[in-house]
């Protein structure tokens, strides 16, 4: 029998907000691997599975534990926020797993922060968009500012991801300042912290707002295109549908429709 490993995407954690297929894979799990944030996040209803956790920047470590548990026999599930494709765990699972040829992995999808922050914001990524870590650990900065004026050239919604940290405090105010050579001070933007969880933040404000905002590694940034407007506190990018004027519309005793 093949032995298998579920890598899911939890989402922002909360149970409601998972799929029901990853739902049923921690459900079938004999042992449920994370992030320790994550872990603690999945809450009472998986506190009887076996439970293993490691910080943050052992990502490695953590894949290795997977592969060592599913090769004794044990269903396995890696958890990650999110999506686990969408910067998670999946891909490093796929490059370990060549020196396991014997264990099979199968990816359950889950919403990424860019949706969910969407949702809450109301619909900024309603035409083409793209997403961006400002995290310079595995990506040079150098080619993060390419992506970013490629982006804001091309029109793009963007969607930043890891837009600060401790040690990355000015990095929000220096991808805005790499934006604004591209796009008016006035551009709406907007932000959610927290997505799904407690203490979920969020609003919209103009790109130069932006640039002096202080935001956290939980926090995620929309900057809207052209078309993107701020309508009754919510950040909507148009799709481009030619909105007629309103005409009233009644119907008679029969039914019919009358103008």
């Amino acid at each position: 029998m093949e032995n298998m490993i579920y890598i899911v995407g939890m989402g922002p954690g909360r149970e409601e907000m998972m799929t029901r297929e990853a739902l049923q894979a921690l459900e079938n799990a004999d042992v449920i691997i994370g992030y320790t944030v994550y872990v603690e996040l999945l809450g009472e209803r998986f506190a009887g599975k076996e439970l293993v956790s490691t910080p943050m920047r052992q990502e490695k470590e953590r894949c290795r534990i997977c592969f060592k548990e599913a090769a004794e026999g044990k269903r396995v599930a890696l958890i990650c926020s999110g999506d686990a494709g969408v910067y998670g765990l999946a891909s490093l699972m796929y490059e370990i797993g060549k020196e396991y040829p014997e264990i099979k992995l199968k990816v359950i999808p889950g919403v990424t922060a860019a949706n969910s922050g969407a949702a809450v914001l109301g619909a900024p990524l309603n035409h083409d968009f793209c997403v961006i870590s400002l995290s310079d650990l595995m990506t040079p900065w150098e080619k993060i500012e390419k992506r970013l004026s490629a982006a804001a050239e091309g029109d793009f919604v963007i969607v930043l991801y890891n837009p600060s940290s401790h040690r990355r405090k000015d990095y929000l105010e220096r991808a805005c300042d790499i934006l604004l050579r591209f796009m008016e001070e006035e551009r709406a933007c907007g932000y959610v912290e927290n997505i799904g969880r407690d203490g979920q933040t969020a609003g919209t404000c103009t790109l130069q707002e932006l640039r002096k905002m202080e935001v956290n590694m939980f926090t995620t940034v929309y900057i809207g295109n052209s078309g993107t407007e701020i309508i009754n506190g919510k950040l909507v990018t148009k799709r481009g549908y030619q909105i007629e004027e309103n005409t009233d519309i009644c119907r008679n005793d029969r039914g019919e429709k009358s103008v």
